[in-house]
């Protein structure tokens, strides 16, 4: 593998551990019933899809035989971002769009 493509490999691997912890710890700090109101899975779905999703990226790298463990980690974490967050958010402020 040249060399470029290594670093990047690693910047794209380790970026995704924060944006994983983000989630993680944004799901741990909503109310309950803001995932019922979204019509999401529960908040301990979420904590734990999201806590799995953290530990699978940081246990496995992208360029390993790991990787589709590595890469189900990263959608589960970016569907939490750009799915369930803004919908939790969007509740909690009473429906109203800034």
């Amino acid at each position: 593998m040249p060399i470029a493509a290594y670093w990047i490999l690693e910047v794209i691997d380790w970026a995704a551990v924060p944006v994983a912890a983000f989630a993680f710890i944004h799901a741990l700090m909503q109310r309950p019933d803001a995932y019922t109101a979204a019509e999401r899975l529960t908040k301990p779905a979420w904590v734990g899809i999201t806590a799995g999703a953290t530990l699978a990226l940081l246990l496995f790298k992208f360029a390993s035989p790991g990787y589709i463990i590595w890469m189900a980690g990263l959608v589960a974490a970016l569907v939490y971002i750009v799915d369930v967050r803004p919908k939790l958010i969007e509740v909690q402020r009473g429906g109203q769009r800034w």
